[in-house]
């Protein structure tokens, strides 16, 4: 009934407000993924189009000579030990966070015990610091513990949770009625089965939310790696690149190819759980 009182102007005008909008949408998407795409196709040109053709995305000559190149490496190992490394820290790192912080949320967010509020509080208060003010204690207690030139230093510090996926999975966990929870504990379960049986599987989009975030942050991790691995062999993707483009010099196309390739897994991760983390950002759990 309400289509009979909207005018042919009312609905041309609807029609090209959002085209414009779309249009505009196109624009600034483009320009925000121009340098990427120009990463993308100089890995592609041979050493001499590069620079010589900078503003075209299409190359005139395409060639895999970069990637066949710097696949190989440095210092007489691959890219394939350095993307190895890379994906053994990120995992470990991605499953720590989120069972760590899953736990801590859960406890904060359902569990009634002195001091919670105190340390909600401290919680918060962490999410404040910023990295680098931690940067040099943590180094000097990790050397101390002689835990400097392996992984440790890298994943360990994920099985303590952080602020921001507490605060993030506390979200989800507020929005489900605590009227379950009372249920399910009259049916004889303990905290722990509320936990795994009814809170789990209702805030899966918090929690893939939360590893996805991980991974993507250890696995562009380049100052962790910068301060704690000395040792070719235990190199991560991140750093390697660094050190790759210190001795090809002026091999732009190879060091184009491999940071190109660094892009592929956080891509396939970020398609495959591209709807878990629009719903698990939103933050939208069920309401009570």
């Amino acid at each position: 009934m309400l289509m009979k009182y909207i005018s042919p102007s009312m609905s041309r005008r609807r029609a090209v407000s959002t085209t414009i909008y779309h249009v505009l949408m196109l624009l600034v998407s483009f320009l925000m993924l121009y340098p990427v795409l120009w990463l993308i196709a100089s890995s592609f040109k041979p050493n001499g189009d590069i620079f010589t053709t900078a503003t075209s995305l299409i190359p005139d000559q395409s060639t895999l000579e970069h990637y066949i190149k710097g696949w190989q490496g440095f210092g007489g190992y691959t890219f394939t030990v350095f993307f190895k490394n890379s994906l053994f820290v990120a995992i470990l790192s991605a499953i720590g966070m989120t069972i760590s912080s899953a736990l801590v949320a859960f406890g904060l967010a359902r569990i009634r015990f002195k001091g919670r509020n105190v340390w909600f509080v401290l919680m918060i208060i962490t999410m404040m610091l910023p990295g680098q003010v931690m940067m040099v204690p943590r180094f000097v207690l990790f050397n101390k513990m002689g835990w400097v030139g392996s992984y440790l230093p890298m994943i360990v510090p994920s099985f303590f949770a952080s602020g921001f996926n507490i605060f993030l999975i506390m979200q989800f966990i507020r929005g489900i009625p605590r009227d379950m929870d009372e249920a399910a504990k009259i049916d004889g379960c303990s905290w722990y089965g509320v936990f795994f049986r009814i809170i789990v599987p209702m805030i899966v989009p918090s929690l893939v939310t939360v590893g996805v975030l991980t991974f993507m942050g250890s696995w562009e991790d380049f100052m962790g790696a910068l301060l704690y691995l000395n040792k070719p062999a235990t190199y991560t993707v991140a750093y390697a690149l660094k050190m790759f483009n210190d001795s090809s010099m002026s091999d732009y196309g190879a060091t184009f190819a491999m940071s190109t390739a660094s892009l592929v897994p956080v891509l396939i991760l970020f398609f495959f759980f591209q709807k878990n983390l629009v719903e698990g950002i939103s933050t939208q759990g069920l309401k009570g």
